[in-house]
């Protein structure tokens, strides 16, 4: 019981600091315990009647600022990028103006308020204690920001791993499933008496996309030839189960570019998947798909344009929506907000763009 409650409680301290809806809350939370903070250095008290406030909201103010410029530029831009130097040294740099604002403010604006039977040193003393004060608070805030993206990215590694596992069964299910295998087979045993040339090439095919999808695809990275490939040996195989289908595939980019980019296994499955599966004509007309893979400023290009017949419905839409669902979600995951996906869906054409970043 003990070890659940503590449990729960170790849960909602997490939550609290990462969860956006609580995101409001942490700020008030923050900026209201900084106040007291601020209040106990007593500095204020060097001046007289309502300007004790006005002093006390002015160095609050300007501490805040350094604080939240800390927090939003200087740990995202600079801490998290691991340029240490320049970070400490645009921090010294922010306090050493922040000290001289508050020193210019006590010297001019606020200089004929002080109480006269305080002396210089004493307020001076107060001044700098409550700064002092302040620079532990602004580290904090920085050790809090390192402890959100840390629980951020074990969250997103969690839910990118059960997500992966998740389109691993239904890529297994859906494109590799016994059906498929029959069907190939019967073209197989087919082709042994007809074309016993076309047969062998069906089988060396069928065994690489097998492969693939056993070995390549529990893998955290996998070459992009290799996915290229495996897209080539899936159409390949639609090309001999279907009629008057034709695809191509197009790459533009060095050879040795493709040769040494990773990717995650399985990126532009769902999308293929989806082509081939919209791309059927209910009258036997001509059906294509065409993909062009390019790479470019460390960005990689990916579209899949695929024809479709409007009197053509998608028996299985459901779950046909549930992929492309899932393979956003994994993106997001992936790529965070570095990626772009536009899908756009015409009465003889669907298409599909995607960049990531490699």
């Amino acid at each position: 019981m003990k070890y659940r409650l503590w449990q729960f409680k170790e849960t909602l301290a997490m939550d609290f600091l990462v969860e956006e809806r609580y995101k409001y809350a942490r700020h008030l939370l923050f900026l209201i315990s900084f106040f007291f903070w601020l209040y106990s250095a007593r500095f204020w008290q060097s001046f007289s009647g309502i300007h004790q406030w006005y002093v006390l909201l002015f160095v609050y103010t300007i501490l805040i600022t350094m604080i939240y410029i800390n927090i939003y530029i200087l740990v995202p831009k600079l801490f998290f990028t691991t340029r240490y130097i320049a970070y400490l040294a645009l921090l010294i740099i922010m306090g050493v103006i922040g000290i001289n604002i508050i020193g210019f403010g006590f010297r001019s604006v606020f200089a004929d308020f002080r109480v006269g039977n305080i002396p210089r040193e004493t307020e001076k003393g107060s001044v700098y204690e409550g700064v002092l004060m302040c620079i532990p608070i602004i580290f904090t805030t920085t050790t809090v920001k390192l402890l959100q993206k840390w629980i951020k990215d074990n969250q997103r590694i969690n839910e990118l791993s059960n997500l992966t596992m998740q389109m691993e069964l239904n890529e297994l299910r859906n494109q590799i499933n016994p059906h498929f295998l029959f069907n190939m087979l019967n073209n197989v045993k087919a082709l042994i008496r007809t074309d016993p040339a076309k047969a062998s090439v069906v089988i060396v095919k069928l065994s690489e996309l097998l492969r693939y999808q056993l070995y390549e695809n529990s893998a955290e990275k996998t070459l992009l030839t290799s996915e290229i490939d495996f897209l080539s040996n899936f159409l390949n195989l639609e090309k001999i189960r279907r009629e008057n289908f034709t695809f191509d595939i197009e790459t533009e980019g060095e050879n040795r570019t493709f040769n040494t980019t990773f990717i995650p296994p399985n990126l532009f499955t769902t999308f293929v998947e989806n082509a081939v599966k919209h791309s059927v004509d209910i009258n036997g007309k001509e059906s294509h798909v065409k993909i062009n893979i390019s790479i470019e400023d460390q960005n990689l290009y990916f579209k899949c344009v695929n024809s479709r017949d409007p009197d053509y419905i998608i028996s299985d839409k459901k779950n046909s929506g549930l992929g492309l669902a899932n393979i956003n979600r994994r993106l997001e995951l992936l790529y965070q907000d570095t990626f772009d996906l536009k899908i756009t869906s015409e009465p003889k054409e669907y298409t599909v763009h995607l960049k990531i970043p490699v």
